[in-house]
């Protein structure tokens, strides 16, 4: 990512300020794009401690005039885009009769408008190059939903199906440009913090909870390897697509028994603090991480196989191979 050109939205907090982190600490220039100037102010200031260089560009993606005008400034201030990685989003905690229509249609224009006009835009950009890499930050909940999201869950699915039109025309166009998806678990980001909340509980990532600082590497990881269609980031996200491929009926029945509670936490109240409409941190820097550092994971063996699957399969053959032989011997 030396000296490389990068817009990621959702910079203020979250997967996007651990993005941004791993982006500096790699020498790239990154365009950060949210709404939050506290926020904002602290991503730029984590990139060049890192030892990248870092711009600030507000915009609200559920806005396509305010997207294309960030990415014109990107170019005419710092360069030619290389990589867009589109993260931001919003939520709301709460079952779906209890979200107002107006809730879900601003919740479904941040979070997948945003993926389409970011994409849009950075197509414009990089078509009259013929090159470029947008990578899309998914979920486990792209593949299998859950209560209380569904908000969530139906964007992320929206995000995955938009993502594979756009990829397939690429294809037949021949063209210089990727676009890559990657999965991810459940992390400890503010998102539970600043969430729209409905319950009376204070929500939680479904156990076992990832480090944001997990998704960064994959995500800057998938911006320099754009081969793949997508990353699965953590067991359990492998899990989660494999299990809805294989039995998604038993997981409709298992999760109307667990996926409430499991997605509550009894020991925390709620904030009481929402983004849905207005930044949460437009005056407070809530940082990459959430609340639950105790109880998060800093590491995905899972990742490290995903990325090194040629060795790791060379590897196994080698050792079936000298298996294979010693038992000629006997």
């Amino acid at each position: 990512m030396t000296d490389k050109v990068v817009v990621v939205t959702g910079a203020s907090g979250g997967v996007g300020r651990a993005v941004v982190r791993q982006l500096g600490s790699e020498g790239a220039r990154v365009a950060l794009i949210a709404r939050g100037e506290a926020g904002l102010a602290g991503a730029a200031v984590d990139v060049g401690v890192e030892g990248g260089t870092a711009k600030v560009f507000a915009a609200d993606v559920a806005d396509y005039d305010q997207v294309r005008q960030a990415a014109q400034q990107v170019e005419a201030e710092i360069g030619p885009i290389d990589v867009w990685i589109n993260i931001a989003f919003t939520t709301v905690f709460a079952p779906f009769m209890e979200i107002t229509p107006e809730e879900y249609e601003r919740t479904t224009r941040v979070t997948y408008l945003g993926y389409v006009w970011g994409t849009r835009v950075a197509l414009e950009m990089m078509k009259q190059r013929d090159r470029g890499v947008i990578v899309q930050a998914g979920s486990a909940l792209a593949y299998r939903s859950i209560p209380l999201q569904s908000a969530y869950c139906g964007a992320k699915h929206a995000i995955s199906g938009f993502t594979e039109a756009v990829r397939t025309e690429l294809l037949a166009e021949d063209s210089g440009i990727k676009i890559t998806m990657v999965q991810l678990p459940a992390l400890n980001t503010p998102q539970f913090d600043w969430g729209l909340n409905r319950m009376r509980r204070h929500p939680q990532p479904v156990p076992p909870i990832y480090q944001p600082e997990v998704a960064a590497r994959a995500l800057v990881y998938a911006a320099a390897h754009p081969e793949r269609k997508e990353y699965w980031v953590g067991a359990t996200t492998a899990a989660t697509i494999v299990a809805q491929r294989v039995a998604p009926a038993l997981l409709d029945r298992y999760l109307a028994r667990t996926g409430v509670k499991s997605q509550l936490d009894d020991d925390k109240a709620p904030t009481g603090v929402s983004n849905l409409w207005e930044p949460a941190d437009r005056d407070h820097d809530y940082g990459a991480h959430g609340s639950f550092d105790d109880r998060s994971h800093g590491h995905s063996l899972q990742l490290w196989l995903s990325q090194h699957r040629r060795l790791v399969t060379v590897a196994g053959l080698g050792l079936a191979a000298a298996a294979g032989l010693g038992l000629r011997r006997r």
